[in-house]
């Protein structure tokens, strides 16, 4: 697809619910200035939390605000520290700006990778604004309800040797260990997780939560976040072409509703 403009660095929907719907992971624009430095691999973007937006389509039903990324994470990584720590100290991670792919193959075909004023100017044009928009939302929903809450929708393979053993379990439920949401409805939302049939589920695994939930999420001031890494396996085709496959995804959307629900009946029973 050609662009002849540079592309927004989000779309967003305002609902009437107190909840926001963030989808970092979900973009796959790559500029073509940048796209002609990755190798043929990176250009595929595999590493895209595809079809999150119909995935969760039924999200506007429940009024949620959606807020999605529409560059890949190839380019910036908004779900990272703007500094570019790493959020798991001492296991394998992917920064700001990635230069490797999940499978550890190199997103730059000649090494040319960012510089700092090449990654300063990208998390300007693209992470800021994301970021902004996300930090407004919630305040707005807070200043209207009372509470708002986050949830930082993100799919994964459900197999990827570099940063898991094994497999992945399907819902992974993450809450920075219990600080970025009130621990009776993360619990509320694993039971829901684990009584899934065919599902497996966890909280604060692998996955606790990247930057938008430990940073967001703060309970004491009336926002709470939930981050839920889900397997791509049980929605979509986890290699090329990357389908959505509609009857499977079939199966899990009625838990996904059942964990917003949940999450909007939390929130009703704070409003004043």
């Amino acid at each position: 697809m050609t662009h002849t403009a540079p592309l927004p660095p989000f779309t967003f929907h305002q609902g009437t619910a107190p909840l926001l719907v963030s989808m970092p992971h979900a973009g796959t624009y790559v500029p073509p200035q940048l796209a002609a430095r990755f190798t043929e691999e990176a250009r595929q973007v595999p590493d895209t939390d595809w079809h999150m937006e119909r995935l969760y389509a039924f999200a506007k039903d429940l009024g949620a605000s959606i807020l999605v990324a529409t560059h890949s994470r190839y380019v910036v990584d908004l779900n990272r520290p703007p500094d570019g720590a790493s959020l798991y100290p001492g296991q394998s991670v992917t920064g700001l700006c990635p230069v490797d792919t999940f499978d550890d193959t190199p997103i730059y075909a000649h090494g040319d990778v960012p510089d700092d004023a090449e990654i300063a100017a990208r998390r300007g044009a693209v992470w800021a604004p994301y970021h902004a928009q996300l930090r407004a939302e919630l305040d707005r929903i807070r200043a209207r309800h009372g509470v708002a809450m986050l949830w930082d929708a993100h799919s994964i393979r459900s197999v990827l040797p570099r940063f898991f053993e094994g497999k992945l379990p399907d819902l992974n439920l993450g809450t920075a260990n219990g600080a970025s949401c009130d621990p009776a409805l993360a619990q509320e939302l694993l039971a829901i997780a684990e009584s899934a049939p065919g599902y497996t589920g966890v909280l604060n695994g692998r996955f606790t939560g990247g930057y938008i939930t430990r940073h967001y999420g703060q309970p004491a001031q009336n926002i709470h976040a939930v981050q839920l890494e889900m397997t791509q396996c049980s929605y979509m085709q986890e290699a090329l072409p990357f389908d959505y496959l509609p009857e499977v995804a079939a199966g899990v959307q009625p838990h996904l509703q059942r964990m917003l629900a949940a999450v909007l009946a939390f929130a009703k029973a704070r409003q004043g």
